[in-house]
């Protein structure tokens, strides 16, 4: 097994919130300069799955539900490509938990990266934000008692454009972020800008009414963290161009009441490219920091174009290499933001950013020095045992691959379909379940076992 081909660090999930330590990739490569193996024994050897679909450790066990094309609660049809999801705790009276202990259930909201194709399938709901659009999220309550069941799933979200990634807000909501700013036109049939953010609240029984978050800009979404000490959003946005974001709200936590959308300026280097290419005379060592501000984007909005990412580079904001990933995490006290910049470094490996908000710092954590190392690193969920749980999307087998604290990498589970990525990883709150996508055909997984069973080496 090699790390090349894998995408780290997207989507977080809700788990990971506020106590995710970067020490396992930091332990990785501290190995690798050792001349230590990366290479450790994780759960045991891979079992072929009977049913084709999963291949796990002895003692871990699956289940599989809400694959697309199945009959939904509300009438619907689950829609394919099913892409990133987060786990959420049930609210005290929800209606269909039927008598059932509610800390041993689970929401999951659930995204779908379809667009506008005449064919395929689609995310069908009531109110749709743009009926030509496919996209959109599906909601649901799954039982863990005992072993997961499927109770109920429905449209939560529907009428959007490649909804690829987002995040939970620490008010149990899911931010859902379209990758695509298409706009009306004559020949393509869409009825309303794309390129927003959308809010679909864990809780809600039926699908939402869309509400564009326009405040929160109009560009190339990816994923988004929420500060839950300031309410302040961080974002992410997939270009080779792309910049780095940070939304204020006029009321935290009340995301459609407006705020004010700024981009991130390295103040002794306005204007950089932070690619670190071999051919860019600018270079960032790992570990040096340097003082940011921020830039006021006037038109967040912009009807005429995707122009968000050219009015703050213009005003001096920082470039990143296709952000992707990001997260948030509180370390004795300080809060910091990791967010991932997919092909940056000096061979388009990838790189990860650290922003840290109460110094105003950020710095380049990791580098990609070469693809046998760090590949485009892009989906990832932290478990509760600290382990980072890495979601592949390769041209081959794909695994969901595991890092220790101690810097050790071992395969966890394998897509026995060998037919699409890995997606949406995210952990019950409890802990005690994994749920992960298979994007194509589209089904999602719960995962359980023995999650606390010594993952490192005798000679560790």
């Amino acid at each position: 097994m090699s790390l090349s081909r894998r995408k780290f660090f997207a989507l977080a999930g809700a788990s990971a919130a506020g106590t995710f330590m970067v020490s396992p990739l930091e332990a990785l490569y501290a190995r690798k300069a050792n001349g230590k193996s990366v290479f450790g024994r994780g759960y045991g050897p891979l079992l072929p799955d009977p049913n084709g679909l999963l291949d796990l450790p002895e003692g871990f066990q699956y289940r599989a539900f809400s694959r697309t094309g199945e009959l939904m609660d509300d009438g619907t049809l689950v829609p394919g490509a099913h892409d990133g999801m987060a786990a959420f705790p049930v609210p005290k009276n929800y209606p269909d938990l039927k008598g059932r202990d509610r800390k041993n259930s689970v929401l999951l909201v659930r995204n779908h990266e379809l667009g506008t194709g005449s064919t395929g399938s689609r995310v069908q709901g009531p109110n749709p934000y743009d009926p030509i659009a496919k996209g959109g999220t599906t909601t649901l309550l799954v039982d863990l008692d005992d072993e997961p069941q499927l109770i109920k799933h429905f449209t939560s979200l529907s009428g959007t454009i490649r909804n690829c990634a987002g995040g939970p807000t620490p008010w149990d909501s899911w931010i859902s972020c379209e990758e695509d700013t298409t706009r009306p036109s004559a020949t393509n049939g869409v009825t309303k800008l794309h390129g927003y953010n959308f809010e679909v609240p864990s809780s809600d029984t039926s699908a939402v009414d869309p509400v564009a978050l326009v405040a929160m800009g109009r560009f190339n979404h990816e994923a988004v963290a929420v500060d839950p000490k300031t309410g302040i959003v961080y974002q992410t946005e997939d270009r080779g161009d792309s910049l780095f974001y940070r939304f204020i709200p006029n009321v935290p936590g009340k995301l459609a009441e407006g705020g004010i959308l700024q981009a991130l300026r390295i103040i002794d280097r306005p204007g950089v490219n932070t690619s670190n290419a071999l051919n860019n005379p600018i270079k960032f060592n790992v570990g040096q920091k340097f003082r940011v501000d921020w830039v006021t984007i006037t038109e967040p909005n912009p009807t005429t174009g995707d122009t968000v990412r050219v009015e703050g580079y213009k005003l001096g904001a920082a470039q990143f290499i296709r952000g992707e990933g990001i997260y948030y995490t509180k370390e004795n006290g300080k809060s910091e933001f990791y967010f991932c910049a997919t092909s940056g470094g000096p061979v388009g490996g990838g790189q990860v950013w650290r922003y840290t908000p109460g110094q105003e710092t950020i710095e380049l954590f990791v580098e990609s020095q070469s693809k046998d190392e760090l590949d485009m690193p892009d989906n990832l969920v932290v478990a509760p045992f600290d382990d980072l749980i890495l979601c592949e999307d390769g041209d081959g087998d794909n695994f969901l691959i595991g890092i220790t604290p101690s810097g050790e990498v071992y395969k966890f589970a394998r897509n026995a379909l060998q037919s699409g990525e890995f997606a949406g990883a995210t952990f019950s709150p409890d802990g005690t379940v994994l749920f992960v996508n298979i994007q194509s055909p589209g089904i999602t997984l719960a995962i359980w076992g023995p999650w606390k069973k010594s993952r490192r080496n005798d000679d560790d």
